[in-house]
């Protein structure tokens, strides 16, 4: 069962100045790809692909405060697009034909689509994407941050930010509970005797070593080619 609570999670948004050529970046926090109905959608369905309760209940928290933020970007949309109809600026974008606010679209006009969703049946995939997933829109928002034209749409998608760190900690740690922050293996399908070799496939210029590739962790093979022969 769901409520909602008529009023931001964070604080009241505050738009200094209309803008809706920027608004349009914003549509792509709300119907893009690392938007906030990806994430709130994908955490959502994954709470059910565990039985551990603990990360299952982080999962849906999550989530929620995800449908939030859509709620936050939404809001955005609709201030920064309201009341100036009439404008070049605001002629010049997705607006003009779709109305004011926000619309299940991405910043160039492309539909939301449920592919946009990574899960996959298994706790530990479904953590590692998440990660991934809020890399993705921590990225987008500082860009957005950088082309933001007044400070109280700054401040707000700074908050957005912040919280995106947060949840990939508290995803970093679910995995670290479970043993799988760095373990690579899950599931039940033993690796053959390949796991631990690294081929050395680059084959122009200084072979570069690291800790990818170190003696301590795996068997480097040099020349793979003559290895093979």
């Amino acid at each position: 069962m769901f409520f909602h609570k008529k009023e931001l999670i964070n604080k009241a948004v505050k738009v200094e100045q209309p803008n809706p050529q920027f608004a349009q970046l914003l549509l792509e926090q709300f119907g893009g790809a690392t938007g906030e109905l990806s994430a709130a959608l994908q955490y959502w369905v994954q709470s059910f692909h565990t039985e551990h309760a603990g990360i299952k209940d982080m999962l849906q928290d999550i989530a929620i405060e995800e449908f939030s933020h859509l709620e936050m970007i939404g809001k955005l949309i609709e201030v920064h697009t309201k009341n100036v109809d009439q404008t070049s600026a605001f002629n010049s974008t997705l607006f003009a034909v779709r109305g004011q606010g926000p619309h299940f679209l991405d910043s160039q006009g492309v539909a939301w689509t449920a592919s946009y969703i990574n899960e996959g049946g298994d706790v530990v995939r479904d953590l590692r994407a998440n990660i991934a997933a809020e890399a993705g829109a921590r990225q987008t928002y500082e860009a957005l941050i950088k082309l933001a034209p007044d400070q109280g749409t700054k401040e707000t998608l700074v908050h957005l930010l912040t919280r995106e760190i947060s949840h990939t900690k508290m995803f970093m740690k679910a995995l670290e509970s479970m043993g799988k922050l760095t373990d690579p293996f899950f599931g039940n399908i033993q690796p053959d005797e390949t796991v631990d070799i690294y081929y050395n496939l680059s084959t122009n210029g200084k072979d570069e070593r690291g800790a990818w590739n170190s003696d301590e962790e795996f068997r480097y093979i040099a020349d793979p080619l003559k290895e093979q022969a």
